[in-house]
């Protein structure tokens, strides 16, 4: 087969996949403590890492059992901060020694992609990931396929897609709770596309239960248009979705900072928090009401001291990740919605290099790039923004 025809098969099964109503049960504590713990391992014990690895902590129903971090000082802080003796250097040693159910792979973006594929080839039955995924998308086709081979279960990370909230949203909007989807907006799309856009595209996916297929987009300022990275980089334009809607896109600043979507009776609003709900009157304006979505199950873990409150969508994406490897369930983010992050992210800064001309999804070059900002490919201590060992000892709150 032809690799257009494959994408553009992979691409429908995405959209009949993202078209079937969202799961938004996750196991109770109660039900998590009567269940096998799950051996996880962590690789990469930085800033991020270390929330991760609070979480899994916290939970009943997983253990810590590896952590890899190629920092010596801080592998051995961290080590003795979580109780884990099994300590190592990279992925591969730990690989060599310790095959965790679950790996967290909470690197820098550019080693991402050998420690999922190494993970998976190890036989480990779940593997999540941190945003954004990659630079260029076939190191993401690379590590979705991986995954996929193998039966492993791929998870996305740290992304608001997952927050509770969100995905009760989500799954109102796509059971038509409200009715069709007639429209959607994006706000402030810019600074950087991929790495905290992927942030807005996850969630426009969610709710409008569709994918990108055609991208038109301008692009300000023009010296980040000739970067390789996505620092500065305003996009203003349309998404047209599977669905037959357009998504209008803003990348300057508007009143929100988030993604909008509306019936014709209702407006969802995602402004970075727990989305609002707004009802149409009878004379056609909208009003809110009480969004009324149920408690979070594990709304005490962010009690924990190191943990913070803006945490909940961390918790809740490891949760459905803990219950997809336990049971099959449905994650609340994935790989797939991060690698397609990632293309709709591409496919923009193309569109607008190209003087807005349209860009078909999914793209035929998958050679195609954008870097994430330094500290996001390169991590901290490359770049300039080193962890104190009071910071990773869990004595000093984080910067």
């Amino acid at each position: 087969m032809q690799r257009r025809q494959f994408l553009l098969n992979s691409l429908a099964t995405a959209t009949a996949l993202s078209a079937a109503t969202p799961s938004t049960r996750l196991a109770t504590p109660d039900e998590s403590r009567q269940r096998k713990k799950l051996r996880v391992g962590i690789i990469g014990c930085g800033r991020m890492g270390q929330y991760f690895t609070e979480v899994y902590r916290a939970l009943p129903d997983t253990e810590l059992v590896a952590i890899a971090e190629w920092n010596d000082a801080r592998r051995e802080i961290v080590g003795k901060r979580f109780g884990v003796k099994a300590l190592f250097k990279d992925v591969n040693a730990m690989l060599r020694e310790v095959v965790p159910d679950i790996a967290a792979v909470i690197t820098p973006t550019k080693f991402m992609k050998e420690a999922v594929i190494a993970c998976a080839e190890a036989g480990v039955k779940g593997v999540s990931t941190d945003k954004p995924i990659a630079a260029r998308l076939s190191d993401a086709d690379a590590m979705v396929d991986a995954c996929e081979k193998r039966n492993v279960v791929f998870a996305g990370g740290n992304l608001q897609r997952a927050m509770w909230e969100v995905q009760h949203a989500g799954r109102r909007l796509r059971n038509g709770d409200y009715g069709p989807v007639k429209g959607a907006v994006v706000h402030r799309f810019g600074g950087e596309i991929s790495g905290g856009g992927c942030q807005h595209l996850s969630v426009l996916r969610l709710f409008t239960g569709a994918e990108v297929e055609e991208v038109m987009a301008w692009g300000q300022p023009a010296e980040a248009l000739d970067q390789e990275t996505d620092e500065g980089l305003e996009i203003n334009g349309f998404f047209r979705m599977t669905s037959g809607i357009d998504c209008q896109v803003f990348g300057q600043e508007t009143p929100y900072r988030g993604v909008d979507a509306w019936t014709d009776s209702t407006l969802v609003r995602w402004d970075w928090a727990p989305p609002d709900i707004h009802e149409s009157s009878g004379s056609g304006a909208r009003k809110k009401i009480a969004a009324n979505y149920p408690p979070f199950p594990w709304r005490y873990i962010l009690d924990r001291p190191s943990l913070r409150l803006t945490d909940n969508y961390l918790v809740s994406s490891i949760r459905s990740f803990v219950d997809a490897v336990a049971t099959g369930s449905d994650l609340f983010i994935s790989g797939h919605d991060l690698r397609q992050a990632l293309e709709i992210a591409i496919a923009s800064k193309l569109s607008a290099q190209l003087g807005n001309q349209p860009v078909k999804l999914p793209l035929e070059d998958r050679s195609l790039a954008l870097y994430p900002r330094p500290y996001r490919w390169l991590g901290g201590d490359v770049t300039g923004r080193p962890q104190s060992e009071d910071e990773a000892s869990g004595k000093k709150p984080q910067a």
